[in-house]
């Protein structure tokens, strides 16, 4: 017998039903996806492979949920984006908590080490050095393709905010990438 293939809409129904190989399916056929997506979002492949974990952990949960009114791969991505926000803020609550200062020090101590001229630096790198917010709006917008209204609504602030903070993005990317 020859295995067949089957879409994502037949794994989606059967893995909604609690059917764990269909959805080691739906894991196997999205994850380098999500796993890209939110290792743009957050800047570092450790806590992007972790949000991965986390947002098919979430996808388990919620799966029975999905309605089928858009393709599973956007709800997934969705989904996705929704993760890597929420623990945006978490990690902003729990930064708000710790000594400031601290954290400034070291951040202008790793400044301070960096070399004055870097013959040639990677996009993705450059990406990676972007603020949180600004590299947020810049991969939501340029990288993922929503639009400022979208990213607004998404971010919970205001779509000039968001054509602000991606201004701001391309100035830090295209001044990096001068060096």
């Amino acid at each position: 017998m020859v295995p067949v293939a089957m879409g994502d809409s037949t794994d989606v129904a059967l893995a909604a039903g609690g059917d764990r190989q269909a959805f080691e399916r739906l894991y196997r056929m999205h994850a380098n996806r999500v796993f890209s997506l939110c290792t743009r979002m957050c800047g570092s492949r450790t806590k992007g492979e972790e949000l991965t974990q986390d947002v098919f952990v979430r996808t388990w949960e919620k799966l029975p949920q999905f309605r089928g009114e858009s393709a599973f791969s956007t709800w997934l991505h969705r989904l996705a984006v929704n993760v890597v926000l929420n623990a945006r803020k978490t990690e902003g609550k729990q930064a708000s908590r710790t000594d400031q200062n601290e954290l400034g020090e070291e951040r202008w101590d790793e400044v301070a080490r960096a070399p004055l001229h870097i013959e040639r630096m990677d996009l993705a790198e450059a990406i990676s050095k972007l603020p949180a917010g600004a590299r947020k709006i810049f991969v939501l917008h340029d990288v993922e393709g929503y639009k400022h209204e979208e990213i607004a609504e998404m971010c919970g602030i205001t779509s000039g905010g968001s054509k602000a903070q991606l201004h701001r993005a391309r100035l830090l990317l295209r001044e990096a990438l001068e060096r």
